[in-house]
This record gives structure tokens, sequence and C-alpha cells, in this order.
């Protein structure tokens, strides 16, 4: 019997090309918010909002889109498995830092403002998503690097183990969202380029993790 054809299969390469030049647009956008309309960033400053900007910078770009590129890293990393394994592992170890970090930033600001703690919806999904990921990336390296589940345990949790990472993954962009809605209902700064700014990144947003959901699907095609 002849091989079935492979030509309808579309590959994951155009998808993560995609994905990057999102990412590229998101971080743009984001800087341009901070630093040009929010005053800046800083951790210590007697401009309060400095300090919840560095929340926001740290989980778009740490949480989001690191961690964004840590799933497509089987798909855009060129060399053998192994490779590909260490660089996912590192990078969802960078957004697992500025996790900690933007946590720490949003406490800081909650406390120093006067702000209750853990009061919105926002919030609560950000411990939530924080949590299970920080269980997945200690449960994933003790199954897979050090010390590690023999062979057939480890191929008997990878779909599972793929399919927790992109319910984590869809939930912090779900939070991510809520987090933006939040800050422009309590900005009220109505319709002005701000506004556009902070619109366009929720969609550029939702758009990179639907990309990033689908490079999962695709095959890598050489």
């Amino acid at each position: 019997m002849a091989p079935k054809s492979r030509s309808y299969q579309i590959s994951a390469t155009p998808v993560t090309i995609f994905a990057h030049l999102l990412a590229i647009a998101i971080t743009t956008l984001v800087l341009i918010w901070l630093l040009h309309f929010r005053h800046g960033l800083a951790l210590n400053s007697f401009i309060k909002e400095k300090i919840l900007n560095v929340h926001t910078l740290l989980m778009v770009i740490g949480f989001i889109l690191i961690g964004g590129e840590a799933i497509m890293a089987y798909k855009t990393v060129p060399g053998k498995r192994n490779t590909q394994k260490m660089v996912h592992l590192i990078l969802h170890f960078l957004a697992l830092v500025a996790i900690i970090l933007g946590i720490y930033a949003a406490f800081k600001f909650n406390h120093e403002s006067g702000i209750p703690n853990l009061l919105t919806l926002h919030s609560w999904l950000g411990i939530i998503t924080i949590s299970l990921f920080g269980l997945q990336w200690l449960f994933a390296f003790f199954a897979y690097v050090f010390p590690g589940a023999e062979s057939s345990a480890r191929g008997n949790l990878v779909p599972w183990h793929t399919f927790v990472g992109m319910v984590i993954f869809l939930l912090a962009v779900c939070t991510a969202e809520a987090g933006l809605l939040e800050r422009f209902l309590f900005l009220s700064i109505g319709r002005t380029q701000e506004t556009l700014i902070i619109n366009f990144t929720g969609l550029l947003i939702f758009l990179f993790a639907a990309s990033v959901s689908l490079t999962v699907l695709l095959p890598r095609l050489y």
C-alpha cells in the first residue's frame, strides 16, 4: 500500500513566525504604554503607579510571552529533542522568576497604596494560575530532568503535561485580559490614544495565545 500523502498538512513554522511578530508588537505596545503614558517603571518610588507598572510588564512579557515561547520551543528550536526540552525548561524557569517578581510588585503596590490584597477576580485568577504554574514546573523538572521518571512513565505523562500546560497558559491569558480591563476601568481615561493601546494589547495577546495553541496542534514539517 502506498504511503499516505502529507501534502495536506500545514506546518507549524509560519504560525510560529506570526506568533514571534505578535510578541514583538505586544512588547512594543506595553513599553509605550507604561513608559510614555504611565510614568515609567520602578520598585521604589513616590509615584506608586510605577510599582504597578513593573507588575504589568513582568506578567505580560515574562509570563505570557516568554511562557508562550517556551511552549513553542519544540517547534522553533533546531536540534535534538533534548535540546528543545532544555530550552523549554529554561524559558519556563525565566517565566517563573518573572512571575515571582511580578507578584511581589503587585503586593508591594497594594500595601503602599492602602489597597486590600486579593480583592478582585483578576487577583484570584492570578494566584490560581501562578500556583498551578509553579506546581507544573516542579513536577516536570522531577519527572523529566532530575531524578527523572522511567521512560514509559514519561511517555504516558506527556499528553497530560501538554494539556495541563496549555490550560495554565490560557488561564494566564484570561488573567492578563482581566487585568487590562481592571486597569482601564481604574484609570477612567475615556476614548484616548492610551485606550487604543490597551485595547490593541489585549487583542494581540488573544491572537498570540491562539497562535501558540495552534503550534501545539500542527506538526513541524521539514
